[in-house]
């Protein structure tokens, strides 16, 4: 299992947005595909098993994102699509929008 220092979410916090509503269950389930950051970049894990003790989710990176461009990598550093990670709930992050296409492709 790789070892991932997590970016912090910041005002992205899953964890923060749902506290806010305890009726929305927010648990990851196996097969869930959840989102964090890690150096700048956006990943995303598809969840095996999740430790609710821990709070923790563990699978395997099922994307790389580069957030300003919405393009995919299969690598990122010190990480690659495949590897297996450990997400704990507090790292979790929504995704930023992408920039549309259409948007870019007209003149300004």
């Amino acid at each position: 299992m790789a070892h991932i220092v997590w970016d912090d979410p910041g005002a992205h916090s899953v964890a923060d947005y749902y506290a806010k509503d305890p009726n929305i269950d927010a648990e990851p389930h196996t097969g869930s595909i959840l989102s964090a950051r890690h150096r700048g970049r956006v990943i995303r894990v598809r969840v095996e098993a999740y430790d609710r003790d821990a709070g923790l989710s563990h699978g395997e990176v099922a994307a790389i994102i580069d957030p300003e461009t919405g393009k995919r990598a299969d690598r990122h550093g010190d990480l690659k699509v495949g590897d297996r990670v450990a997400l704990p709930d507090d790292k979790r992050a929504f995704e930023p929008s992408a920039p549309d296409q259409e948007d870019e492709d007209e003149p300004s």
